[in-house]
């Protein structure tokens, strides 16, 4: 993507089933689980860069003992900082006694971070501040074992407002605005309520109270308190939890926007954001490989036992298609196969472009992560020059010379690698202009390949949100090649509306494609359009979620897609751009095509999976008709 977003958090968990002993003895270590943790967090690292944190539970830890572990770092390398942290607690332990490192019972019961449960993440921060305080996972203490709850999410609520007001209601008094604050305090009000309830029923039997404390621990019903916690909840969200006996729950938001994956044997149960972390960390196949079903969770009693537990209805799966286009990472082997096709179904509006003009035209793409999608497109031109020698072969070769016969047989697309990243440049400079001019040089290119004012070039790239890096850098850079043309290719539709369930897109006026509709509607004088839909988004906030619908789709309403494409081509032309510049981007039929399990396209389409959607781009609307750049919830 040549627009750097902050996007996706990830999550890690692992639950060891057996004793520690067991994993010194069969693996050779009492780290089994740490290891195993540092490696799931490393193969995700793409999903956070903000920080990062890991927590450990200890099982049957005699009262006074430590059993609950939490260490989070914003350093530059979180995750090796984290792990360089435990790992110093065990140096003493390894130069002046090694013997201990073979005795799990004493390990654990002298060493933090040395349990059954582990749980890790890794965090983007798409608008809170960037401090310890915001790096998961979160600890919420009590006396009581059972009232004790970490959690690490990937999650985003778009009715925190109403969220918080039922706290209040509770009673509580949050100590922040915050969605992981809310998340927190609902999810333990109700572990407190369990609590109470069952030692109430204990109680009244007569059992004393330590008894009554180890009853708890067997019967809390975590299904029941994840139902109570989430009755309200509208957002997008996989989200681990951990309660201080040991029991546990991985759980995922009812339309499946947010991605969960998991494997259980008999010896682990484990969890994470992205399948390839777990097939890489565990040598596990493909077909092992669950998704937690969405409005469902995964729970882990502290006795081992493990259940899928619908907490939520499951609404229509409208998991997002961005994790297929660009977050997640392509070693999946379904979202490699995906974006192979998402390049592939551009072909005949490329083809179209160029006007079949193979011998004139070179296909390139802006790295890093449009490469496999630019595979796909390059073996759809490739299966067209297939198909058109055949025809030629089949219906014209009394027609063909020896000269034409040699010229068809060696057609092939001229496939280079033009847009070379640089190394991130870091800058002193501050002020705009010249700190525009270090921007235009994040991108290199090759010379010498284009023919001067002859050949056009294609370039695909995964995404557009903004345009900024195309109009500073990429055009600026690829226009000195001297093409005649220069076409850029998006394997994603246009980006129209923001999201609220995880990605930093939350900002109308960030959108290139939404700049091209208000350019277009000025230009021909239909500001009153503009003033319409303001009235309405604005009218619209009085209401409950449930009655909004999303009035911005007007905005686009007038105007083709190919209009504002058109538009966005002016729009990111810099000045003194000598070729051409045309600009093309993936249709919503074939997203979905491409990406059938995944049609979650609310940033293209604006259809929002909850109603909490709907209120969102009507309030990103008025903010930004305000001059507000807030975010809309």
């Amino acid at each position: 993507m040549s627009d750097q977003i902050k996007h996706e958090c990830g999550i890690a968990f692992i639950r060891l089933l057996k004793p520690l002993s067991y994993y010194q003895q069969k693996y050779g270590t009492a780290l089994y689980g740490l290891n195993k943790l540092y490696l799931l967090m490393e193969k995700q690292h793409n999903r956070g860069q903000d920080g990062a944190g890991i927590a450990t539970i200890k099982l049957d830890m005699k009262p006074g003992s430590r059993y609950i572990s939490r260490y989070r770092s914003m350093a530059s390398n979180a995750v090796a900082d984290i792990f360089e942290y435990v790992q110093n607690k065990f140096v003493d332990i390894q130069e002046n006694t090694p013997e201990l490192m073979q005795d799990t019972e004493w390990l654990k019961n002298n060493v933090s971070f040395i349990g059954e449960v582990l749980m890790g993440h890794l965090r983007y921060g798409t608008h809170g501040k960037n401090s310890i305080e915001n790096c998961h996972p979160f600890l919420r203490q009590n006396n009581w074992m059972t009232r004790n709850l970490v959690i690490a999410g990937n999650f985003n609520m778009t009715n925190v407002d109403e969220l918080l007001e039922q706290l209040y209601e509770l009673g509580q008094h949050p100590k922040e605005k915050a969605d992981t604050v809310t998340v927190l305090e609902k999810i333990g009000h109700f572990l407190d309520d369990e609590n109470q309830e069952l030692f109430d029923t204990y109680k009244k039997d007569g059992h004393d109270n330590v008894s009554i404390t180890h009853k708890i621990s067997d019967n809390l019903n975590i299904a029941n308190i994840l139902r109570r916690s989430a009755k309200t909840w509208d957002g997008g969200y996989s989200i681990c939890g951990m309660v201080g006996n040991g029991d546990s729950f991985i759980m995922r938001d009812p339309a499946g926007i947010r991605p969960a994956y998991y494997y259980y044997d008999d010896e682990i149960v484990v969890a994470a954001s992205e399948r390839p972390a777990l097939q890489t960390a565990f040598n596990i196949q493909f077909k092992d490989v669950k998704e937690i079903d969405p409005g469902h969770a995964l729970i882990i009693k502290k006795n081992g036992e493990v259940s899928m537990e619908q907490f939520r209805e499951p609404t229509e799966r409208l998991s997002c298609s961005f994790e297929r286009i660009y977050f997640s990472k392509g070693s999946d082997v379904e979202i490699y196969q995906e974006r192979k096709q998402l390049g592939r179904l551009l072909c005949d509006q490329v083809l179209k472009a160029v006007g079949h003009d193979l011998k004139n035209t070179v296909f390139s793409f802006i790295p890093n992560t449009a490469e496999v999608a630019f595979f796909g497109m390059v073996d759809g031109v490739n299966q067209y020059v297939r198909n058109h020698q055949k025809d030629v072969l089949l219906n014209k070769k009394e027609q063909l010379s020896d000269a034409d016969l040699e010229e068809l047989l060696s057609m092939t697309p001229r496939v280079e690698k033009l847009a070379v990243k640089d190394v991130k440049l870091r800058t002193f400079i501050t002020q705009d202009a010249d700190r525009g001019e270090m921007v235009a040089h994040v991108y290199d290119t090759t010379y010498g390949i284009i023919k001067n004012h002859q050949d056009t070039l294609v370039a695909l790239d995964d995404s557009i949100v903004r345009g900024t890096t195309l109009k500073q850098s990429i055009i600026k850079i690829v226009d000195r090649l001297h093409p005649k043309k220069i076409i850029i290719v998006s394997s994603a539709p246009q980006i129209r509306y923001p999201d609220c369930y995880g990605i930093d897109m939350s900002r109308m006026g960030q959108f290139v494609a939404f700049d091209a509709a208000i350019q277009l509607l000025t230009e021909r004088g239909m500001w009153q359009v503009i003033e319409d839909v303001y009235t309405k988004c604005k009218a619209s906030l009085l209401l409950p979620k449930e009655q909004i619908i999303n009035h911005v789709k007007e905005i686009y309403k007038p105007f083709s897609p190919e209009e504002i494409s058109a538009k966005i081509a002016q729009i990111i032309t810099p000045k003194g751009t000598v070729a051409e510049v045309e600009v093309i981007y993936q249709s919503l039929e074939n997203l979905h095509s491409a990406c059938p399990k995944n049609k979650g396209d609310w940033y293209f389409s604006g259809n929002y999976p909850t109603p909490g959607g709907n209120k969102v781009v009507n309030k990103a609307f008025v903010n930004w008709k305000e001059g507000n750049n807030q975010r809309a919830y």
